[in-house]
C-alpha cells in the first residue's frame, strides 16, 4: 500500500486509488463535476485540480492514481485560483434559472459556486443557447444548463447497457444529445440523479415542490422483490417522489424506472371506504356493517370451504394476521404464490426459493446461467449486478429460454427444457465453460418453477447445480450458486411464514377448481390481482386490498386496506433479508393498515388475534420465524434435496412479464408508467404478435 503525503499529513491508502479517493480517504473535500464513483474516469471539468510536488501545473485529482511518496496540496493559493477559474468558465454559458429549476436546493453547482466560486463573472458575451433534447416522457431537458460533464454518457453505457446518449460536435458547439431518440432503459431515471446541474431533471416531478417542502421517509421499495432502498419524499397527504437510498449489498445507488415513477398511481382508483355488494352492485357501507356482513358470511362456514390468497405486495404483517386469523376457523387452504408456483411448499428447504448467492454475490461470479427468465424486467438491480460483472470481466452468460436483449453479451444455448436436459449431460460448449469456472452460478426463472412441470425442471436445475459445482459439497466454501429469481415482494415473506396450503389444504389451483364446483363458499383475497377471477364461480369474495382492480371488481365486499408507503410494513427481498417499510402517509379516506382490519374482524368473529399492537405483531412474526428478527441480515440456507424428479413438458420456457412498466394494481393505475408502455412497450408486443 502506498504512502502519500496530502496537506503535511502523510496517509497509506490501496493500490489503484487515485488522488481524489485518498484525498476523500483523509477526510479533505476535493469538488468534482464529472467524477462518480461508480463510472470510468473522464477528467474532463478540470473542478478537482489540485497542486503536486514536481509537477509543472495543477493535476486533475480524478484522473492521476497515487504513487508511492506523492505530496499533494489541495488548499494552497494556486488551487484556489484554478477552482475560482474553472467555476468562472462552467458558468460563462449557464443561465440563471436557479429560481425556476427543479435541482435548486440539492444542485452541485449551485453549492460549489458558493463554496469555490467569484461572487461577479468577468465576461460579457452574450450566453449560448442549447435546443432542448427528446429523452422520453422521463427526463425532462433543458440542455442550456448542461456543462458536458458526460455523466450521462457514462452512466447509460456503462450502467444501463444502451448507448443511446453521446456527444456531438466540438468545443462551443458541443452538445449532449440521443439524436431525438427515447431512452429504452429501466433505469434512465438514474440520470436525473447523477445530472451535477438542471440539464435533466424529472419530467413527472417538473414544477411540482421544492425539497425543503418535502418530508422524507427512509423505506423499501415494492415493485419487485429486490427490495431496492429507497425515500419517499411527501408534502401533506401525498408522495410527490421516490428516491434511491445507498445500499452496498442490494442496489447500490440505483432505482428502476418503475420504483421512482409509479408514486402518482397511489393517488388513483384507491380504495377508501368498505364497500358491500347489494343487489348487485356495490355500495359504500360503514366499516361496522362491512365487518358484521363478512362475520354473517363466516359464522357455522367449516374451514374446509372457505380459502385465503395473498397478494404479491403484501407486508409480513398482514400475512401473519391473515393465516391466524383463517388457522383459527380451521381453514388449511392457503396460498402466497398466485402464479401456481410449488416452490416453498409445507417442509420445503429454504435454499429451494432463495438468492442463495445474494446480489451483491454477483461480483464474484466467473459464469452464469440463466433459465426461463429476463432479469432486466423481473428484477432490474439484478440485472444490473450482472451487467456489472460482466462490464468489469467480460464472464460468459449462457442463456436458455427467450432470446431477449439483457443489455450485455449472452451465449443462447436453446428454448427449452431439452436445452436444459442436453446442458445437465455435460453437452456444449457452455457445460465445459461451467466446468472450468471456480464460482459459477445459475438464476432459475420464476415463470419456470410455476410450470406445470416446475417442480421437475426446479429438480433439474438443482441436479445441474450440483454436478457443476455451484452448490453441494463440490462447490467453492460459503458459496451457493443456486437461485430462484422471485419477482414479488411478498414471496418470500409468505413462505417464511408459511403462508402456503397446511395439511389436507389446497393450493391455488385446488382453491380455483373447488370455487368452481362449489366446494369452497368464500375466498379470501390479501391484494391478490393476479388470479383469474371468472374462475371463482359462485364463492363469495372478500377482497381486502388498496387499489380497484381486478379482485376489488370481482368482490362482494371490499375492505380498503393500506399501500406500501401507508404502513410500517415487513419485507423479506429475493435473497432472504428482512426490511422494514415505513409510513411516509397515511392512507386516504376510512382505508385501514390491514392486520389492524383483520384483528378488528376476529374480535367480532369471536376468535380475537393475540395482538393489539404493531409491537407484538412483530413479536409473534419473530416467534413464527425467528429470520424476521435479524434485520437487514442474509442468513445462508442449508443445502438441501428439493424438487420432484420427473418427465418435463418439451415446450419452449414462456417469460413471465411481458410488460416491465405494469406488473401490479399500483403500477396499473400510473399515467406515467401507461405512457411508458405505450411509447417502450406496445411497439414490441406488436412486432411479436405478444398480446399486452
Amino acid at each position: 500500500m502506498p504512502k502519500i503525503t496530502i496537506n503535511g499529513r502523510e496517509i497509506e491508502v490501496p493500490a489503484g486509488v487515485n488522488v481524489l479517493q485518498a484525498c476523500e480517504m483523509a477526510g479533505i473535500e476535493i469538488p468534482r463535476f464529472c467524477y462518480h464513483d461508480r463510472l470510468s474516469v473522464a477528467g474532463n471539468c478540470r473542478m478537482c485540480l489540485v497542486e503536486m510536488e514536481r509537477a509543472p501545473k495543477p493535476i486533475a485529482s480524478c484522473a492521476m492514481p497515487v504513487g508511492e511518496g506523492m505530496v499533494i496540496h489541495t488548499d494552497t493559493p494556486a488551487v484556489q485560483k484554478a477552482r475560482n477559474g474553472v467555476m468562472e468558465f462552467l458558468l460563462i454559458n449557464h443561465p440563471l434559472d436557479c429560481p425556476i429549476c427543479d435541482q435548486g436546493g440539492e444542485c452541485d453547482l449551485q453549492d460549489q459556486a458558493m463554496a469555490y466560486g467569484y461572487d461577479r463573472s468577468r465576461f460579457e458575451e452574450n450566453k449560448r443557447a442549447v435546443s432542448e433534447k427528446y429523452m422520453g416522457p422521463l427526463i425532462k431537458t433543458i440542455m442550456t444548463r448542461c456543462i458536458q460533464c458526460t455523466r450521462c454518457v457514462r452512466f447509460a453505457t456503462e450502467i444501463a447497457g444502451v448507448e443511446d446518449i453521446g456527444m456531438v460536435n466540438r468545443g462551443e458547439n458541443a452538445e449532449i444529445t440521443t439524436l431525438e431518440r427515447a431512452i429504452d432503459s429501466e433505469l434512465s431515471g438514474n440520470l436525473v440523479d447523477i445530472c451535477p446541474v438542471g440539464a435533466l431533471t424529472s419530467a413527472p416531478y417538473a414544477f411540482v415542490a421544492r425539497p425543503w417542502e418535502l418530508r422524507k421517509t427512509m423505506s423499501v421499495d415494492v415493485m419487485d422483490a429486490v427490495g431496492s432502498n429507497i425515500r419517499v419524499d411527501a408534502r401533506g397527504r401525498e408522495v410527490l417522489r421516490v428516491l434511491p437510498r445507498l445500499h452496498e449489498d442490494i442496489n447500490e445507488e440505483w432505482i428502476s424506472d418503475k420504483t421512482r415513477h409509479v408514486r402518482d398511481g397511489l393517488s388513483r382508483q384507491r380504495l377508501d371506504r368498505p364497500y358491500l355488494r347489494i343487489d348487485g352492485k356495490l355500495r359504500p357501507v360503514s366499516w361496522e356493517e362491512a365487518l358484521t356482513a363478512v362475520a354473517e358470511r363466516l359464522r357455522g362456514l367449516p374451514g374446509e370451504r372457505m380459502a385465503a390468497i395473498a397478494g404479491d405486495l403484501c407486508d409480513a404483517e398482514s400475512m401473519l394476521a391473515l393465516k391466524d386469523f383463517m388457522t383459527g376457523l380451521g381453514s388449511p387452504n392457503l396460498e402466497c404464490r398466485q402464479d401456481g408456483s410449488k416452490v416453498g411448499g409445507m417442509g420445503a428447504p429454504r435454499s429451494e426459493y432463495l438468492f442463495n448467492t445474494t446480489i451483491a454475490g454477483i461480483e464474484q461470479a466467473d459464469a452464469i446461467l440463466l433459465i426461463g427468465t429476463n432479469p432486466r424486467w423481473e428484477a432490474a438491480m439484478v440485472n444490473a449486478r450482472i451487467r456489472k460483472r460482466f462490464w468489469q470481466t467480460g464472464l460468459p452468460v449462457g442463456v436458455i429460454g427467450p432470446n431477449v436483449d439483457l443489455t450485455y453479451r449472452t451465449l443462447w444455448l436453446g428454448d427449452g427444457p431439452e436445452a436444459l436436459h442436453a446442458l445437465a449431460r455435460g453437452e456444449g460448449d457452455f457445460a465445459e465453460t461451467l466446468r472450468k469456472a471456480k464460482r459459477p452460478m445459475l438464476i432459475l426463472g420464476s415463470g419456470v418453477a410455476a410450470r406445470p412441470d416446475g417442480q421437475a425442471l426446479v429438480a433439474l436445475a438443482r441436479s445441474i447445480a450440483e454436478t457443476f459445482g455451484m452448490a453441494g459439497p463440490d462447490a467453492p466454501e460459503g458459496w451457493n450458486g443456486y437461485n430462484l429469481l422471485n419477482r414479488v415482494a411478498s414471496r418470500v415473506g409468505g413462505l417464511d411464514l408459511g403462508f402456503v396450503p397446511g395439511e389436507g389444504g389446497r393450493d391455488l389451483e385446488g382453491i380455483l377448481s373447488g370455487a368452481e364446483r362449489g366446494e369452497i363458499d368464500l375466498v379470501w383475497l390479501l391484494g391478490a390481482d393476479e388470479i383469474d377471477m371468472s374462475r371463482l364461480g359462485e364463492a363469495f369474495v372478500v377482497y381486502q386490498g388498496h387499489h380497484g382492480d381486478a379482485g376489488a371488481h370481482r368482490a362482494d365486499i371490499i375492505l380498503p386496506g393500506a399501500a406500501y408507503t401507508e404502513k410500517n410494513g415487513t419485507y423479506v427481498n429475493l435473497e432472504g433479508r428482512v426490511q422494514l417499510g415505513r409510513l411516509s402517509v397515511f392512507p386516504p379516506g376510512e382505508a385501514r393498515e390491514d392486520w389492524t382490519i383483520l384483528r378488528a374482524l376476529s374480535e367480532i368473529v369471536g376468535q380475537p388475534l393475540p395482538y393489539d399492537n404493531l409491537g407484538e405483531v412483530r413479536q409473534k412474526l419473530i416467534e413464527a420465524n425467528p429470520i424476521f428478527g435479524r434485520l437487514d441480515e442474509v442468513r445462508p440456507a442449508a443445502w438441501e434435496a428439493f424438487g420432484v424428479a420427473g418427465d418435463t413438458v418439451p415446450v419452449p420456457f414462456a417469460l413471465p412479464v411481458n410488460n416491465f412498466y405494469m406488473t401490479d394494481p399500483i403500477s396499473r393505475a400510473s399515467p406515467t408508467m401507461a405512457e411508458c408502455t405505450e411509447l417502450f412497450v406496445m411497439p414490441k408486443l406488436a412486432m411479436t404478435g405478444t398480446e399486452g
